[in-house]
Order: structure tokens, then sequence, then C-alpha cells
């Protein structure tokens, strides 16, 4: 019943208050969208990295960024970020290893990145579904991440820095990673009910009143 009202007001919603650019548009980009991967960000502080990850997000076809908040709240900027937040759902936790345990519970392998000596990113294994944790600016992801990650990664350097820039680490992972995904026959896709919770969510992001004119649907709906 749920999924015939959730198709109905996709309907709805796409025959009277969506042109239909837009949604060819949501369904083209659907189509690349995946839970294969997932950034998580622990206690970030600098809100022009938030929102160049959020970007990269968006760019490289991921659904969903965990942001763990212990003492620094993440605030993206809005001109940065360019209304990519819209399409990225975004989950908050208030620690990191409920965020890590319920990660792995999910089945996800949790990947603590570091500038340090380790196994290079591009070597990590993409057949299970990959959550790669970045952490705060200057210390990096926390002892309790790095406890309870499944890998440790690196991303190669070749010159003095001893770091990349945190939102220049995101997207290099998330390019290499994404690059090897629609390469290989892991099955990195979206399901039919997902594409539909996602495809409402985004009409709820763009329609205006769009509350307004669900709850006269669902009254009518009901009857």
């Amino acid at each position: 019943m749920e999924r015939a009202y959730k198709a109905a007001l996709i309907d709805h919603f796409t025959g009277r208050w969506l042109t239909d650019r837009k949604v060819e548009r949501f369904r083209e980009v659907l189509n690349h969208r995946t839970r294969h991967l997932t950034v998580v960000l622990e206690n970030i502080f600098q809100p022009h990295n938030a929102s160049a990850v959020i970007r990269s997000c968006d760019a490289f076809g991921l659904q969903d960024l965990h942001v763990i908040e212990v003492n620094n709240r993440f605030a993206p900027n809005k001109d940065i970020a360019l209304g990519s937040q819209r399409w990225i759902q975004t989950t908050h936790h208030s620690n990191s290893a409920g965020c890590i345990d319920a990660l792995k519970a999910s089945g996800y392998q949790v990947v603590a990145t570091t500038p340090h000596t380790a196994r290079p990113l591009a070597s990590l294994p993409i057949d299970k579904p990959l959550a790669l944790c970045f952490g705060e600016e200057k210390p990096g992801v926390s002892q309790s991440v790095l406890d309870r990650a499944d890998h440790v990664a690196c991303l190669p350097m070749y010159g003095f820095a001893e770091s990349y820039n945190l939102s220049v680490s995101v997207a290099l992972g998330l390019y290499d990673l994404r690059t090897r995904l629609q390469a290989s026959d892991v099955s990195w896709g979206l399901g039919s009910h997902e594409k539909l919770d996602i495809f409402l969510h985004w009409c709820r992001q763009v329609i205006p009143n769009v509350a307004e004119i669900e709850q006269r649907f669902r009254s009518q709906w009901s009857t």
C-alpha cells in the first residue's frame, strides 16, 4: 500500500509540478546513483571542506554521506555546495563508534584513510560496499575509527606536502573507486524501492509548497 501511494504521488508530481526535462534528469541521475560507496566525515570544522565534499559525493553518484559531530558541527557553505545538499542524504551521528558500528552492521567494509604509510587506496577490493572515513583537518581520523576499520588506506604522494587537502582527498579517492566500479561486474546500482524513495525525496526538494500539495493528495488518496 505504501509503495503504491508513493508511486501514485510521484505520478501526481510529475504530471503537474515537474517539467519533462526535470523528470528525465532525475531518472538519468538515479541510474548512476550508488550506495556501494559512502563517505564518512569525522568532526570536520571548515565549512568550505564540508561543502566541497558534498559536491564531490553528488558528482560521483553517491547517495549517502555520514557526518560524525563530536566537537564540531557540520556546517556546509551553501555558496560552495551549490545545491548539492538537496540530492545527497546526510546522516548525522553523535559519536564515532556508533557510526562505524552501524555501517558495519549494514554490510560496509570500513576504510580509515591516513596520509601515513598504509596500503594504497587503489588496492582496496571493491566487491563489498565501502565506507571511506576522513578525519578532522589536522589530526585525521580518531583512534576509535582506526580500531574499528577493516582497512587503513592512503593516497600516494610524491612531493614535500605531508597530506592532501581534505576535499581533494575525498575527490581523489572517489574517482579511483568509482572508475573501478564502472569497469567491474559488481552490482552497484540502486534497487527499484530505493529509486522510488529517492525520486520522491528529490521531488519534495524542488516543488514549492510541496507539503500542502501532498496533504491534499493524501486526503484524496485516502478516500
